[in-house]
């Protein structure tokens, strides 16, 4: 199995709800700054913006 190194995994939270729907890697290195996607949030029933967990 292949070693993360600067890849750590994030956990996205639903800007609306606060419903930890997605985990994801990120490269600590070249993105200092915290993820923000649109994706869709089963518990609303609707896309909306998902942010970086603390």
């Amino acid at each position: 199995m292949a070693k993360l190194g600067n890849r750590q995994r994030k956990t996205l939270v639903c800007s609306e709800c606060n419903e930890e729907n997605y985990r994801t890697e990120k490269n600590v290195k070249n993105t200092t700054e915290r993820i923000e996607i649109s994706k869709f949030c089963k518990r609303c029933g609707k896309h909306t913006t998902h942010k970086e967990k603390k």
